[in-house]
């Protein structure tokens, strides 16, 4: 009998597949990588949707290896993947070009043109978001106006995860967190927006079926178990967008859950019983993976990537852990010194594609030990930023749990700890989205009633990180330091 869930996430670096028993937990887990990421220009992400196929393969298998089970015994399957990337097929369901990911930058003209035609505040009301290089749309116009006779095939466009459910199942699905992130996507509503769509001289055909996230999409079907070893006929729910599915994962799912993941970028995501929409657009609302709730997400692009940056450029082949025993070494406050991780442009709160980053305060005293350090706090400062506007916009915050690299070192831990001025909690299984989307594909199955009883019993708290008194004052203090930064550094270094 079919009594385990398996969750598939397609990431940007590799696909990731976790089988997951009645009490949650992870029986086999694997990755697969992906061939590297393509920048045919300057800015510039794409990768073939063939490959995440490839992968979610291999995936599977050595998953069900690792867990000494075979497809017969899964009973339904979730995916997740990254978002807003744009897969273009044909009649025939073939892949039309390369898709082109969250990460690329080309559209920024598009994006204008997009604001112009709606009206900024206009496309506040209708999509809950303004327009940004990341989402789809501005990828749609761009691809339809620079490759005009690669567009006159395109048939059907989906998101990236869905390319995986659609090999499949042959289903055109998706669901409502991951059509959020579109532009395409009335949030409040939950469904395609008719008046978006006229627009962009869309026909709605083109769009996938949008589904709420624990909701059955399709079945495999027998090629697709064929290709996946996965039994035929095995149900396959909507799913989520990443972030959605990672908070499900960590159990962000009832208003006053926050999470603050640190990942490449760094993402701060409250659950909302309700709608929030920003009216500057600062921070995203999407619609979240629990039918009737909501989300709002503040993004620091170069959050992890900030470290990354600095161990590739400085500290030759230093591992994290030597850079964090590093830093612990320098004070709280880093002796003043100040860094802006504005290194590929900033989301949030800022909407500047051409915002720089900068290393401020630097005196013949400040070591490595402090920069170090003060990356560390810079980062966490500029998540800080999200919680600012979620005060404003009157979102509960009554617990915040950490994710991605940035929960795995203790000094990070206590940094964000500090900069928050709350106690910060780490989960027991820290397997991100693919354990979200395992979780959905359980409430799919039957297996549990709802996502937040899934929650109950899969998600639990391992570790709380208490904040220290004194650099709570001294935080605090640096913050407002921070926060003239931006204002003070633009126009230094843009392009014009």
């Amino acid at each position: 009998m079919a009594t385990k869930v398996l969750g598939i996430d397609v990431g940007t670096g590799g696909t990731r597949a976790v089988l997951l028993d009645q009490a949650g937990r992870v029986l086999g887990a694997a990755t697969a990588e992906h061939a590297e990421m393509a920048s045919p220009q300057l800015g510039w992400a794409e990768q073939d949707p063939r490959d995440w196929w490839r992968a979610a393969r291999v995936a599977i298998e050595e998953c069900l290896t690792a867990a000494g089970a075979t497809g017969a015994e899964v009973s339904a399957v979730g995916l997740s993947g990254q978002m807003h990337g744009l897969v273009l097929l044909d009649a025939a369901g073939e892949v039309v070009r390369p898709a082109l990911l969250w990460c690329d930058q080309r559209t920024e003209e598009e994006c204008r043109e997009i604001t112009e035609r709606v009206g900024a505040k206009r496309l506040i009301e209708l999509v809950a978001n303004p327009a940004l290089t990341g989402f789809t749309l501005p990828k749609i116009w761009w691809v339809r106006k620079h490759e005009a006779e690669l567009w006159l095939r395109v048939r059907s466009i989906m998101l990236p995860k869905d390319y995986v459910r659609f090999k499949l199942t042959g289903a055109r699905a998706t669901d409502v967190a991951d059509a959020s992130g579109t532009l395409l996507f009335d949030v409040v509503k939950r469904r395609w927006s008719a008046e978006m769509l006229e627009a962009s001289d869309l026909n709605g055909d083109i769009l996938p079926e949008v589904f709420e996230s624990p909701e059955i999409t399709g079945r495999v079907t027998k090629d697709g178990a064929a290709a996946s070893g996965l039994r035929e006929g095995t149900p396959v729910v909507a799913g989520g967008g990443d972030q959605a599915a990672g908070a499900v994962g960590m159990g962000i799912v009832a208003p006053g859950n926050v999470s603050a993941t640190i990942g490449t970028s760094g993402v701060v995501f409250a659950a909302t019983s309700d709608p929030v929409v920003e009216p500057k657009g600062r921070i995203h609302t999407f619609c979240h993976a629990i039918p009737g709730r909501w989300h709002v997400m503040g993004v620091t692009q170069g959050a992890g990537l900030s470290l990354r940056w600095f161990r590739d450029q400085f500290a030759g082949s230093a591992s994290y852990d030597s850079l964090m025993i590093e830093a612990a070494a320098a004070p709280a406050g880093s002796d003043g010194l100040l860094w802006a991780p504005y290194l590929m442009g900033e989301r949030t709160p800022h909407l500047d594609p051409n915002a720089r980053g900068a290393l401020v305060g630097l005196t013949a005293q400040h070591t490595r030990a402090h920069v170090i350090r003060a990356i560390l706090e810079g980062v966490a400062f500029s998540l800080r930023d999200t919680f600012t506007i979620f005060r404003e916009l009157g979102v509960p915050v009554k617990s915040i749990r950490l994710g991605g690299g940035g929960a795995r070192s203790y000094l990070w831990q206590q940094i964000q700890a500090d900069i928050y001025g709350m106690p910060v909690d780490l989960v027991a299984a820290e397997e991100g989205a693919a354990y979200g989307a395992a979780l959905l594909a359980g409430v799919g199955a039957g297996m549990w009633a709802s996502v937040d009883a899934a929650c109950e019993t899969a998600v639990r708290v391992a570790k709380r990180v208490e904040p220290i008194a004194k650099n709570v004052e001294l935080m605090n203090r640096r913050y407002q330091e921070y926060r003239k930064l931006y204002p003070a550094l633009r126009g230094i270094g843009y392009k014009h």
